[in-house]
């Protein structure tokens, strides 16, 4: 039995269905009922109904020990994909509870319970920081913990801290540190928002690139991960390093409307940011652009995929394909 965490997002939910493609029993945590539904709508979008209702639903957290201990009997392998993403500081103190807590609470069952293989989904924010002499970051590339990092990567990089302790102590762990993850279902978060944005028509587009993939590979990497006798190492799992621009501009080409045609400059997302976080202080609202999301437009991060390619003799889908596929998704829903 498969004990999946995050069951109600865009990995954890993918993950679900490609468990059950292949013939594995599975149990999902969920917070509530209405979580649930969204999974349920992307197997309803991907024509697999059927195979929705053999999920075991049970009710918990990762931050509530009782309900993770009822949840853990008779569980032999762990998918701990829950997480908080969010850029915004006032989450600090959530963020750390939810990724780094959670996560030892997590691997704390896991060793109690006795469960074979742990994997966890970390984030290219984790992975190091370059050196003047390097030029592509690696799942070797060193820590700076003097560089500035946003709470979000600090917190994942906290939450890998448990996974190797966990690992010291008998647990069989791997982790996956994906980068920008594009796939169907979930518009109003993460990457969807990126869909429902563009849509809009912005004006504006930056030259800054990162690395993207496909849930897709994603949980089929996770899945091969786990069916391997490959413990206490991580992987930067990414199909290619494209710019924003170039990921805009395939989007609005597949819902044939018009592109940007402005190149944001950094002052502009400079001053983006402050003003977002004015308007949240004094009228109460969620962040909707900080300081950390402009910085990252600019920056040019390049990764390598080398490792999980020659460990697993993986190919990844190419993003444009990628964004082509998704984008029809979208625009069926609109």
């Amino acid at each position: 039995m498969n004990l999946v965490t995050g069951g109600t997002g865009l990995v954890g939910a993918h993950l679900l269905l490609h468990l059950l493609q292949k013939g594995e029993k599975v149990r999902a945590l969920f917070r509530n009922e209405k979580s649930i539904l969204k999974t349920k709508k992307l197997f309803n979008q991907l024509n697999y109904s059927d195979l929705f209702y053999q999920i075991e639903w049970f009710t918990g957290n990762v931050n509530d020990i009782p309900s993770l201990e009822l949840a853990f009997k008779n569980i032999d392998y762990v998918y701990h994909c829950a997480a908080l993403i969010s850029f915004d500081s006032v989450e600090e103190e959530n963020l750390r509870k939810i990724n780094i807590e959670g996560t030892a609470n997590m691997v704390n069952c896991s060793l109690a319970f006795g469960v074979k293989k742990f994997c966890y989904v970390s984030s290219i924010a984790a992975l190091g920081d370059l050196k003047e002499n390097e030029s592509v970051i690696t799942e070797e590339t060193e820590w700076n913990p003097e560089k500035p990092h946003s709470d979000y990567a600090l917190s994942k990089f906290g939450a890998e801290m448990e996974i190797w302790r966990a690992e010291q102590e008998g647990l069989p762990c791997v982790i996956v540190n994906p980068g920008v993850i594009l796939g169907i279902g979930f518009w109003d978060s993460g990457s969807g928002e990126i869909f429902t944005k563009v849509k809009k028509e912005i004006p504006f587009y930056t030259n800054g690139s990162t690395g993207f993939v496909c849930v897709e590979d994603v949980v089929m990497v996770m899945h091969l991960l786990m069916k391997s006798d490959i413990t206490g190492e991580r992987f930067t799992v990414i199909s290619e390093n494209i710019t924003f621009k170039e990921l805009i501009f395939w989007i609005a080409n597949g819902l044939k409307i018009k592109k940007p045609t402005m190149l944001a400059k950094p002052w502009m997302t400079s001053i983006a940011w402050r003003l977002d976080w004015f308007f949240s202080t004094i009228f109460f609202q969620k962040r909707k652009f900080s300081r950390a999301t402009a910085k990252s437009l600019h920056t040019t991060a390049i990764y390598s995929n080398e490792k999980i390619k020659n460990r697993l003799n993986f190919e990844f889908q190419p993003i444009k394909k990628v964004v082509e596929k998704v984008t029809f998704a979208y625009s069926k829903t609109l």
